[in-house]
């Protein structure tokens, strides 16, 4: 038999749980249109004692692919990352493959990363390729021979699942996670198509209203049993 205290202090817990769960929600949601992005979810466990807990988890399912006729765009096809490469020398991952042509012509993400160690496109190239294997290919003129400028690397790790969100739609390997494994032979990359988000805008909306819904019953619960708890001191009084 519980006391009022310790129905308080379950509610509040509980309350601050399904908060914590709105919160991710509501973050995948904001992610919609961002390129490449994965939903996070917050599982919700309740234990014997009725608390809820709960556990953190990203879902890397694919997302569809969109045609965008841009050359410098990459989507990812399949499971893998791309590295970049932060001005200060960070090294994190991405499936965010809406890249550009930097100042000094290297390939590079929209915030100004380098793509993995440095692909340099020249300026007055005819046109420029990105093959499936990741293989950049320069065309001087119509019957030319290309050039190989390099190669887009592809890399995957062991437990994805345990990557650490970095921001700015990049992540950053753990000790659970493994360390990233270099992918040579692969077909995964679509140059002129990006990666959109795999956010479900349908089940997150339902989902958020429910959670509105719960969160607001539980507040209500709380202050029937607040009031409950003030009369009682009152009483004794």
């Amino acid at each position: 038999m519980y006391s009022m205290q310790g129905i308080v202090r379950k509610s509040v817990n509980n309350v601050t749980t399904q908060f914590e769960k709105l919160g991710y929600v509501a973050n995948s949601l904001a992610n919609l249109n961002t390129r490449g992005y994965k939903s996070v979810s917050f599982e919700q466990m309740l234990t014997e004692d009725g608390y809820l807990t709960g556990a953190v988890r990203t879902d890397y399912k694919q997302g569809s692919i969109q045609i965008t006729s841009n050359p410098y765009d990459v989507a990812i096809n399949g499971t893998g990352f791309i590295p970049v490469v932060s001005p200060d020398g960070q090294v994190a991952y991405t499936r965010d493959g809406a890249f550009r042509q930097g100042k000094d012509g290297y390939l590079e993400t929209s915030d100004g990363w380098l793509v993995g160690e440095g692909i340099k496109i020249p300026a007055n190239c005819y046109k420029f390729e990105i093959k499936p294997d990741g293989k950049v290919l320069a065309y001087d003129g119509k019957n030319v021979a290309p050039r190989n400028l390099g190669t887009i690397p592809l890399v995957r790790f062991p437990s994805q699942e345990n990557l650490e969100q970095a921001g700015m739609n990049k992540l950053l390997p753990t000790a659970d996670s493994g360390e990233p494994q270099l992918i040579r032979d692969h077909d995964c990359f679509c140059q002129n198509n990006l990666e959109n988000s795999n956010t479900n805008i349908y089940s997150s909306t339902s989902e958020m209203l429910r959670l509105n819904a719960s969160l607001l019953a539980s507040t209500r619960m709380m202050k029937v049993v607040d009031d409950m708890y003030n009369k009682a001191i009152n009483i004794r009084e």
